[in-house]
């Protein structure tokens, strides 16, 4: 017998993730019905994953379920919200149970991971499309957000940059076949389709930050909206960028752009005041300072010889309904 709307869901979503006390009432009603305690406020973010613009294919559901749920729980992230919720609405143009299994395998693994409850969802006929909404549970004291950058901020960015980007740039076309090997692309292929939203490190950010954003299209475009609802600039060293080996493996220009404009990185950048600096570093692994904001409006980019390099040379970053 042919799957319905609403079994589908009861048989491969409702079961797939963990039972929170906080959900007075999930799936199998009209609406969620969610308890936030009194010294909290609750974060939430949306986002929709389309085949052919987000995603290829043939990607592999599991990474596929994995990836729609890192990128909601990376916004999360950037506002040190905790993940607690969150709901699914699933556009699908044919029911495929074998798909379907693997793409909640993958949704449920990091799910469990972070001990978040889908507590709602909605599945309908159509183009392979994928709509997320997250929910966290952030202080009400201590929020973080993009317009609190100060003159004198040191600017940190989480892992490497520009992986993702390598990893597109590799997958469209026969790019950098006698630099990358297979283990590269392995890796690169990883950061693409299974991303990793730092939830570990933005808890630490709470209190020590001023500002902060998620690298979804790139950091010169992420940056840039941290530097436009402050009402700063910053300076960027080109060589304090953080490159993964596989990057180190292309020439400096190459990877600089990959790591300034790609999108699909998911990592943080965040400002933190130089007082407060040393705290951060003996706190956190795995970040890197690459600059500092400043009071003349306008990001600058400065190479290795101390000179500033033209912005108008590089890509600046994603923007769907750019032309």
């Amino acid at each position: 017998m042919a799957l319905s709307e609403f079994s589908l869901i009861e048989q491969y979503f409702a079961k797939l993730t963990v039972s929170r006390d906080d959900v007075v009432v999930g799936i199998g009603d009209d609406c969620a019905v969610l308890a936030c305690p009194p010294d909290k406020n609750i974060a939430v973010s949306i986002d929709t994953l389309v085949e052919g613009v987000h995603f290829f294919a043939d990607v592999d559901p599991i990474s596929l379920g994995y990836k729609s749920l890192a990128v909601g729980l990376s916004d999360l992230a950037a506002m040190g919200a905790k993940p607690v919720w969150f709901t699914l609405a699933l556009t699908l143009p044919e029911v495929n149970e074998d798909w379907l299994e693997s793409f909640a395998r993958g949704l449920a693994e990091l799910a469990l991971q972070h001990q978040i409850q889908l507590v709602g969802g909605d599945t309908t006929r159509g183009p392979l499309t994928i709509s997320i909404q997250v929910h966290g549970l952030v202080d009400k004291t201590h929020v973080l957000r993009r317009d609190t950058a100060q003159v004198g901020d040191l600017i940190y960015v989480t892992g490497t940059l520009g992986d993702a980007g390598a990893a597109l740039q590799t997958r469209l076309q026969n790019w950098q076949q006698d630099v990358l090997d297979e283990r590269d692309w392995q890796y690169l292929q990883q950061r693409l389709e299974r991303p990793t939203p730092r939830i570990d490190i933005s808890p630490k950010l709470l209190g020590i930050a001023h500002a902060a954003i998620d690298i979804s299209d790139g950091l010169l475009a992420d940056l840039g909206h941290i530097l436009d609802k402050s009402h700063k600039g910053a300076i960027v060293q080109l060589d304090r960028l953080p490159l993964s080996p596989a990057l180190t493996k292309l020439d400096s220009s190459t990877a600089h752009q990959l790591a300034l404009s790609s999108g699909d990185d998911y990592e943080l950048c965040f400002t933190v005041p130089r007082t407060l600096a040393g705290q951060l570093d003996a706190s956190c692994d795995n970040i890197t300072c690459i600059g500092e904001i400043t009071d003349e409006p306008g990001l600058k980019l400065i190479g290795k010889d101390l000179q500033e390099i033209a912005l108008e040379n590089l890509r600046t970053g994603y923007d769907h309904f750019s032309a």
